[in-house]
């Protein structure tokens, strides 16, 4: 196996699968923008690069055959930044990729941010990587953060959402770094469940945390809700377009694929949330 490169390994998703790497004893690139935050793991070397420094980025992966693309953070220019990467994987000579895209991205998901997917899987087809698509839910992980004040406020409705574990999606992609019969192929990555936000309310203070409800807003409501935040309006569009998206059940979505890729079950909301 040639030498694989992984981005995000300063985050939670490519962090885990550099130390699935390192544990597999395969040599591996840690390409990421602050170099004093890499893990330090055995038989990784790192290189400094951000997603939008094309010539840093070419650099970084010379000689890599095959990349973890974990997708940028949230941002006015994400596509851009994509753009870049798939292009300096081309010049380098990457084979291969990985991508951590988003389930059921389209030009016209609700979900604002998954349109920025939708079109990186373009651009990566059109570069003609052999990739494998990650189209994941939302991440359970991240569901406890929307809660503000005791409550998830926002316009899901009754809408369902069968939201994945990081650590999943983090086994999935190690797994398809590592066996080549994964490429060329796209998983719809989800929980077991899928629960309404009510539901996920429920299951917060069950578990033990502070009495947690959900509160339905209107469209309206909600926007005026985050409208002190600060935030630049693409943001706010993102934020609510995360309950909306919901509401319309776009990510009311379960499949057995972390089973099937991974050969055990995927973790409920309660193994999240005991750290499991």
């Amino acid at each position: 196996m040639g030498l694989i490169a992984v981005t995000g390994a300063t985050g939670q998703v490519g962090g885990r699968v550099a130390r699935g790497l390192a544990a597999a004893g395969v040599p591996q690139r840690l390409v990421v923008r602050d170099p004093g935050r890499a893990p330090d793991l055995d038989g990784a070397d790192v290189r400094a690069a951000a997603y939008d420094d094309g010539e840093a980025l070419r650099h970084a992966l010379d000689g890599a055959d095959v990349l973890l693309l974990v997708s940028a953070a949230e941002h006015a220019d994400r596509l851009a930044q994509h753009r870049t990467v798939v292009e300096a994987a081309a010049a380098a000579g990457v084979r291969r990729v990985v991508y951590t895209s988003f389930l059921n991205a389209s030009p016209t998901a609700t979900f604002t941010f998954a349109r920025d997917h939708a079109a990186t899987e373009d651009l990566l087809r059109a570069a003609r990587f052999e990739t494998t698509f990650l189209r994941d839910s939302f991440y359970l992980d991240v569901l406890p953060g929307f809660v503000t004040d005791g409550a998830l406020r926002g316009p899901a409705g009754t809408g369902r959402v069968g939201a994945v574990a990081r650590a999943d999606v983090a086994e999935v992609a190690l797994a398809a770094l590592l066996d080549e019969s994964h490429a060329g192929r796209s998983y719809d990555l989800t929980g077991p469940e899928a629960l309404t936000l009510a539901e996920v309310a429920d299951r917060l203070t069950a578990f033990g945390g502070p009495p947690c409800r959900y509160v339905e807003e209107t469209v309206e409501e909600a926007y005026a809700s985050r409208a002190g935040s600060g935030a630049p309006a693409w943001m706010v569009d993102g934020w609510v377009s995360t309950y909306t998206a919901i509401a319309a059940g776009e990510l009311d979505v379960v499949t057995d694929a972390v089973r099937t890729v991974t050969g055990r079950p995927a973790r409920t909301l309660e193994d999240v949330l005991a750290g499991r």
